[in-house]
């Protein structure tokens, strides 16, 4: 059974990188009816913050990747990496070392004057001498010496390391007892049963350094697939301006989940040139080992895009709900459907279209210069005061074809183009040029706000 996890630190925001390795892996334990576990890597306890696993919590909550049992924090596994710390000590596997901090820097400075890699001598690896007093020790690992370690990955095939080139004997727990990253992330993983790793390819070069520890502890090595960054625009690595912000911003600016997590998956991996995935489609069709290999372009045109085609295909009863965080509420609104209808087509986010709606909902309370300047030129009040007319003398005004009616009749009776009632009409209605049809607008208002708004419009621009 194919057995993936996502491991968060919550030392800040769920950013989008980490995020789509989530779905990622996600995704393959579904595909596969397997096991997709969250565990918290929380032992960088000056640093954790409980807002931060809050956040990455209601982002997986609000993107709808649910996870299989329990949530696992590693900060309450102390007693178990303490356990397997004092198995590798018994065995000989790792031992103490008494090197101070002023002792390891003074080694450094010296290896960089002989522009030589800068890593622990193994001073204390084979010791046998009287331990040093007044230095708590810290516990490393016996790391090969020599040869090579090879890493299988799915995505990059394999990647070779030599042992001298790489390691030394690295620290597994501090003076203090607390265990290192790469210890506790594998046997994390390792007891968890996860078997399949998908994570960054910023951890690849942990990854040897987590081998040497399952080796030592007799584990099987998981599969990993190291997925390469996402860039921005410039081949760069992603800023919060182009993206790299917490997940849940993207909720705040009107996103949906389908259409983000439909945006991450095309995000390194492809399927032909289909560009539109349900998540049962990327369910059924992901696999890891098509990701590409190279760093893949953060496109926010390619979001957008995508945002409005899910918005287009949101029923309107779901739009009405998810408005309501944006202060527009639709519930008991005669019109709503008529009015999201319209909007929805044009809208690439939910801000936008709550935007939108909020422009014909409410009266304007100023008048865009140049929308006056061209709308009211020439001789438009008598042709807007006939219209109010027409309007006030109407008995069954309910459907933008029943506006439009009687727009085209005014029209008519004084052979004038549309412009000439189009124009103005639409400034009165909204203060600016654009939007919806002015018939929709009026439909969605009714007949005496609409009155109400030409009038105004009338008297402070005639």
């Amino acid at each position: 059974m194919v057995v993936t996890r996502f491991a968060p630190s919550p030392t800040g925001y769920l950013h989008i990188g980490g995020l789509r390795t989530a779905l990622f892996s996600y995704l393959w334990a579904r595909k596969n009816s397997g096991k997709f576990v969250l565990r918290i890597e929380d032992t960088d306890k000056a640093r954790n913050s409980a807002e931060a696993t809050e956040a990455i919590l209601k982002a997986f909550e609000w993107l709808g990747l649910e996870h299989d049992g329990e949530i696992t924090y590693q900060s309450k596994r102390d007693d178990i990496y303490a356990k397997y710390i004092q198995q590798l000590l018994d065995e000989g596997k790792a031992y103490k070392c008494y090197m101070s901090r002023e002792e390891l820097d003074a080694l450094r400075e010296q290896q960089m004057a002989n522009k030589e890699r800068t890593k622990y001598n193994g001073k204390y690896r084979d010791f046998k001498g009287k331990a040093p007093e007044g230095v708590e020790p810290v516990i490393r690992i016996k790391a090969p010496l020599s040869g090579e370690i090879i890493v299988h990955d799915g995505v990059k095939g394999d990647v070779v390391f030599q042992a001298e080139d790489i390691l030394d004997d690295f620290v597994i727990a501090r003076a203090d007892g607390s265990p290192t990253y790469n210890f506790v992330v594998a046997i994390d993983d390792a007891l968890m049963g996860i078997n399949e790793v998908i994570r960054g390819d910023d951890h690849l070069s942990n990854t040897p350094k987590q081998i040497v520890v399952y080796k030592a502890l007799g584990f099987e090595i998981p599969t990993f697939y190291h997925v390469p960054m996402i860039h921005n625009a410039q081949g760069k690595k992603l800023s919060k301006r182009d993206g790299a912000t917490d997940v849940m911003a993207y909720k705040e600016m009107g996103y949906l989940p389908e259409a983000l997590l439909n945006f991450l998956v095309r995000l390194g991996w492809s399927h032909g040139d289909q560009e539109i995935f349900s998540i049962d489609e990327m369910k059924e069709l992901f696999n890891p080992k098509d990701i590409n290999k190279s760093a893949s372009i953060y496109n926010t045109e390619k979001l957008d895009w995508l945002n409005a085609h899910y918005i287009k295909n949101t029923p309107n009863e779901k739009l009405v709900e998810l408005l309501n965080d944006f202060g527009v509420v639709l519930m008991s609104h005669d019109k709503k459907e008529i009015l999201l209808d319209a909007l929805k087509e044009r809208a690439k986010t939910l801000k936008e279209l709550a935007n939108m709606i909020n422009e014909i909902l409410q009266a304007p309370t100023s008048y865009d210069e140049k929308a006056v300047k061209k709308a009211f030129k020439g001789e438009p009040f008598p042709i807007l005061e006939a219209f109010i007319i027409k309007l006030q003398d109407a008995q069954t005004l309910h459907l933008p074809s029943d506006y439009h009616h009687l727009m085209q009749e005014l029209v008519d009776e004084m052979e004038i183009g549309f412009g000439k009632i189009g124009m103005p009409l639409r400034v009165a209605l909204l203060g600016k040029m654009g939007g919806p049809n002015i018939d929709v607008i009026m439909a969605v208002i009714g007949k005496d706000e609409t009155i109400k708004r030409v009038q105004n419009a009338i008297a402070t621009n005639s």
